[in-house]
């Protein structure tokens, strides 16, 4: 399947945000702690999702879903390995490894799949894993793990890493004692696990700080739970009404989550409204360039709304500057980004973009999922029709994207090539 797009549409009108593929997946993972039922609200329907899913019905989980409703009975797990085949399906699945070894005292998985965005070791999982008594064993691409029993420590990441943090505070729920994680993601996807396990009985602070503190449970009751708004989701509704020219409500969101992008839409000369639940944009006819955007760790840029910022620099008036922290190999959407007419240049970590130039209808393919959202932003803009393939790559992070965005009064279509 195929995105068709045509653009030079003003993106207009309203729309509500979908919950957060990078907030649901590790929650999900987090309901194998608790040999009961679990109820997750505001689920999104992304693909990654489904992989989640199908990953928690191998492991002998029953889950039903009504809506964006999922409920997960983990009273009965059958086995506690992740064949190799469902791994490849998607980066995150990596976050079950702490709680299969958390409520099975053993976790046998293969490397996780996922955009190819450079170096992405999980060392930080293991090598925390491991101070919490975990015996763990790599073999051809296999990680087989031992811990009958788990025990607290205080666990110093030499980066905030997301995935480690959630792995470690999901292992420290059954580690004998408290745990403490010191320079700790400080995400509020990380926030908003801390308030799942909460909901079930398990005692964390200082998570959405630089040190969270996990307390040993071994009793836990049955969670009811609505997953946060997509931030990242947000942002690429909010860059697109910009750049377009158009003028939205964007609702179901927290404001201070993506304030790093609505500061440049600021300054780029967009007049943007914030209220409690919601932002308004409204376009300026000239846009002012971005100056220079660094990815950094939260609060910082997102790395996720790179792409898609890269995207808006291509319609702002002068040059742009955008400087990789976190992967180091993402900037594939570039070279599809220049097949719309897009003038990029990069070296190592920087890329320069030079704006306001005409972009134009062509095919392209998306690279990943942020870098898919990046080009059919570019797409929305451009003269012509537009066609993207590999869309299966969007869909990982955006509840049917082509349906929302034509809420808006974007003319976008999925069909076969």
């Amino acid at each position: 399947m195929s995105l068709f797009i045509s653009g030079g549409t003003p993106l207009c009108g309203e729309i509500a945000v979908h919950g957060a593929k990078n907030s649901v997946l590790p929650v999900l993972a987090a309901t194998i702690l608790h040999p009961g039922i679990s109820v997750i609200e505001n689920c999104p329907d992304l693909s990654d999702v489904h992989s989640a899913i199908s990953i928690l019905r191998h492991l002998g989980c029953r889950v039903q879903r009504e809506g964006t409703r999922v409920t997960v009975d983990a009273t009965e797990l059958c086995c506690c390995n992740i064949p190799d085949s469902l791994m490849r399906e998607m980066r995150s699945s990596v976050i079950f490894l702490g709680a299969i070894l958390a409520r099975a005292g053993c976790a046998e998985m293969y490397f996780p799949g996922g955009c190819e965005l450079g170096n992405r070791p999980i060392d930080l999982h293991l090598s925390a894993l491991r101070e919490l008594g975990a015996v763990i064993e790599e073999e051809g691409g296999r990680i087989c793990c031992n811990a009958p029993s788990l025990v607290a420590r205080e666990i110093n990441l030499c980066f905030p890493s997301v995935g480690a943090t959630e792995n470690i505070m999901l292992a420290a729920s059954r580690a004998a004692g408290v745990t403490r994680i010191r320079n700790a993601a400080r995400e509020p996807e990380i926030e908003d696990l801390a308030r799942f396990l909460r909901s079930m009985g398990i005692s964390v602070h200082g998570a959405g700080g630089s040190v969270i503190e996990v307390e040993c449970s071994q009793k836990t009751k049955d969670p009811m739970f609505s997953v946060m708004p997509d931030r990242i989701v947000a942002a690429t509704y909010l860059i697109g009404v910009a750049m377009t020219g158009g003028e939205a409500l964007v609702t179901k969101l927290v404001p201070e989550q993506i304030a790093p992008i609505t500061s440049l839409l600021r300054e780029s000369g967009c007049n943007v409204t914030v209220e409690k639940d919601r932002i308004f944009l409204k376009a300026t006819k000239t846009l002012r360039p971005c100056q220079t955007v660094r990815t950094m760790p939260y609060p910082g840029f997102p790395t996720d709304a790179q792409a898609p910022m890269m995207a808006y620099a291509t319609q702002c008036d002068g040059t742009s500057i955008f400087v990789e922290n976190i992967f180091d190999n993402r900037y594939r959407h570039v070279c599809e980004l220049i097949r719309l007419g897009a003038n990029i240049k990069v070296e190592g970590r920087v890329a320069v973009v030079e704006g306001k130039n005409e972009l134009h209808g062509a095919r392209v393919s998306a690279t990943d999922l942020r870098g898919g959202a990046a080009l059919v932003l570019a797409a929305l803009c451009a003269e012509g029709e537009s066609r993207i393939d590999e869309v299966c790559h969007i869909d990982r992070g955006y509840e049917s994207i082509e349906s929302n965005f034509s809420k808006l009064g974007a003319k976008i279509v999925r069909r076969e090539g």
